[in-house]
């Protein structure tokens, strides 16, 4: 994914002289295209996201397009005062970039674990949240992002993600993208563990259970009448995502739910526990051990079907 934000970057820079690429320690191979194309744009500001984070409020204040750049566990986890106040209170355009989201970085230990940063900003007025699921809807997210009047948090993953997509899909700001029809579950797969959510729903088909799976790119706002569909239609529905088990996309999809007093049935929730993580492992084993794999959700959609339909 960070390989097709860079070229996309770079790309996207050649045309829009008011893009400006901000970083925090990170990325100096991964960036030395646009560093090389563009010096009086690119500035690494060292371990100072805090800092970072004003001077991209400074720069779209003078009418450029900033776009910061580094870990999810420090952008937006070390300047979030920054952010909410900076950037979002004077609805600035900047894109805030987090890369290694969730577990990416899962063997660092908790320091470098991003499980909290889409309840921390979901809180924050104005802020748009878009997690794409793969290298392709990273270049669709990253235009989307570049074109909206506002601040934008974009939650990357780190790089080997598998394919969702052959092509480009129909990539819009709040709007989900269908993935594979189903008649009697759904999964909402939110950013990178679409792929997961994809075998979850072939796995299920193994055992005669036919599942969607709907990808959410857009934390927030929520597609609502994508799910008004969706909670129409299946009496199980399951939302996947790598993050915490509060203030995340599941907790954001409940609160419409509620307010909306639409018939939720059965809402599952495939998420991270409420606890740090410090047992040893890259993050296919983090994975499996907080239970976000396709036989674990897998296991729970059947369980939850032979609850609903006995």
């Amino acid at each position: 994914m960070r390989n097709a934000f860079a070229a996309e970057l770079c790309g996207l820079a050649a045309h829009d002289e008011r893009i400006a690429l901000i970083s925090s320690d990170i990325g100096n191979n991964l960036f030395n295209e646009f560093r090389e194309r563009f010096p009086s744009r690119f500035m690494n500001c060292g371990i100072a996201e805090a800092a970072m984070t004003g001077i991209a409020a400074g720069m779209a204040l003078c009418g450029l397009k900033p776009v910061t750049y580094t870990i999810a566990s420090f952008n937006p986890g070390r300047c979030v005062e920054q952010i909410r106040l900076d950037i979002c209170l004077h609805n600035l355009p900047v894109v805030i970039v987090g890369v290694g989201a969730g577990l990416s970085y899962a063997s660092l230990g908790p320091t470098h674990h991003a499980l909290e940063d889409i309840a921390w900003l979901r809180a924050i007025p104005g802020m748009t949240i878009l997690c794409p699921a793969d290298a392709v809807e990273t270049r669709c997210a990253l235009r989307a992002a570049l074109a909206h009047d506002g601040p934008v948090y974009l939650r990357l993953g780190k790089k080997n993600e598998p394919a969702v997509h052959a092509g480009e899909p129909d990539f819009e700001i709040g709007r989900n993208i269908p993935l594979r029809g189903g008649e009697d579950a759904c999964i909402l797969a939110v950013g990178t563990v679409t792929p997961t959510a994809l075998d979850a729903a072939r796995l299920l088909e193994e055992r005669s259970i036919s599942c969607a799976v709907t990808g959410i790119h857009t934390v927030k706002p929520l597609d609502t009448d994508s799910l008004r569909s969706v909670f129409a239609r299946y009496p199980v529905v399951m939302v996947m995502e790598e993050h915490g088990p509060v203030g995340g996309t599941w907790s954001a999809i409940a609160e419409w739910a509620a307010e909306q007093n639409v018939g939720t049935g059965r809402l599952l929730r495939c998420a991270a526990p409420d606890r740090f993580f410090f047992e040893g492992g890259g993050q296919n084993w983090a994975r499996k051990r907080f239970g976000i794999d396709a036989e674990h959700a897998a296991l729970r959609i059947a369980d939850a079907l032979r609850a609903v339909r006995p």
